[in-house]
């Protein structure tokens, strides 16, 4: 592992260590994991771009850790041959309602910012959420929950953070981002459930590579086919010529007994330099879910989402995405994607979750690539430990 890796564990290991108090509890470890399993079968005017398979394309091994109001987690993943670090962060609850989280972590900015992998109702994360919900970050997060109230607001450097954390010029020379999420929901115990949120983002400009030199002038867009044995890029461009970003996104859920639809709109706008056009681009999802056993959907309150439906479940999501990186008055096509999707979700208990999924992917619009189409046939089996 990287020492740039190590540093900032020990910071987290010796941070809790130094605000520990001999009258809270003793220390609790919660081992954790996941392992994903899938196979695909995909039939494509572009087939030799999409061969049939199966692979495990994820396995994470971690652990929770509880002190009085600290709460810790890290864990590692394997995927696609490679080894990594993912989540590492150290959070102190001040209070029931209010937290304060530093580390490595998704930051808030919409509904597919609280649905990990365990949590998804679709086979993989919506396209239009994957294009522009922000990854695992380096960073601080403050977060308030109250009854019908969610609020997440965060400050993060660039995805380079902890690979560079040792090398002083590139450090100082990292873009950051700053970033929030606001919901108001009504929830009851029983009944109706309604939320509506909204979420925005300011960032700059982020390091590229340009003759070998490490350039902090551009924003990498990009997004793959919602298919995990198989990864192709479906949409992607890089502005240049940066100065920042802003985008926002509006949010909703309504759920009534077994059935429940949510959705999330996302508009970002980057202003350049040298007198050059501002380039906007957009995206969208709305999914429609239903559970066809008797037991109805519930909230979670401190995700400001749904929670998983309960074990024995039998659940059918059909969900459709839009998004477009083609922005003609600035001169920038990085294409345009209709994507239809609809997935099977069988809870077998609190730790193996069974999915079958068919999408279908239609791309167009990015310069120097054909049209593309997708039909994708997909099962996983996804272990929770």
């Amino acid at each position: 592992m990287k020492r740039s890796f190590l540093f900032p564990l020990f910071s987290l290991l010796i941070s809790a260590s130094a605000f520990a108090d001999d009258s809270e509890p003793k220390l609790k470890v919660e081992p954790m994991g996941r392992v994903l399993i899938d196979g695909a079968l995909y039939a494509s005017p572009q087939k030799e771009e999409f061969p049939d398979g199966m692979a495990i394309t994820e396995a994470r091994i971690g652990a929770k850790m509880r002190y009085g109001k600290w709460h810790a987690f890290l864990d590692v993943a394997y995927s696609y041959a490679k080894i990594g670090l993912r989540n590492m962060w150290l959070e102190y609850n001040i209070n029931d309602r209010n937290r304060v989280r530093f580390g490595n972590f998704i930051q808030p900015f919409g509904l597919e910012s609280t649905y990990t992998n365990s949590l998804k109702c679709t086979f993989e994360q919506p396209m239009a959420g994957a294009l522009f919900t922000p990854g695992i970050q380096l960073g601080v997060m403050y977060g308030y929950t109250a009854p019908s109230v969610w609020i997440g607001t965060g400050f993060h450097v660039e995805s380079s953070a902890l690979s560079n954390a040792m090398n002083a010029p590139l450090f100082n020379q990292q873009g950051y981002g700053i970033l929030g999420r606001v919901v108001w929901r009504k929830a009851p115990t029983e009944g109706p459930i309604f939320q509506l949120g909204i979420s925005g983002e300011f960032a700059t400009p982020q390091r590229r590579l340009e003759d070998n030199e490490d350039v902090h002038d551009g924003f990498s867009i990009s997004t793959n086919f919602p298919t995990k044995v198989v990864q192709k890029s479906a949409v992607g461009t890089t502005v240049e010529n940066s100065k920042n970003l802003f985008k926002f996104s509006p949010e909703f859920i309504i759920a009534k007994d077994r059935l429940a639809l949510e959705g999330q709109y996302f508009f970002q706008t980057i202003s350049r330099r040298k007198n050059l056009c501002n380039y906007n681009s957009q995206s969208g999802y709305v999914s429609l879910r239903g559970l066809l056993t008797k037991s109805g959907y519930t909230y979670s309150s401190d995700l400001a989402a749904l929670a998983r439906p309960n074990p024995g479940s039998l659940e059918c999501v059909l969900t459709y995405n839009y998004l477009t990186l083609s922005d003609s008055g600035a001169g920038i096509f990085g294409g345009r994607a209709n994507n239809a999707n609809v997935t099977l979700n069988y809870y077998i208990n609190p730790y193996v979750t069974a999915r079958l999924n068919y999408t279908f992917t239609h791309t167009w619009n990015r310069e120097g690539y054909d049209p593309i189409t997708m039909n994708g046939f997909q099962a996983r089996i996804m272990v929770l430990f």
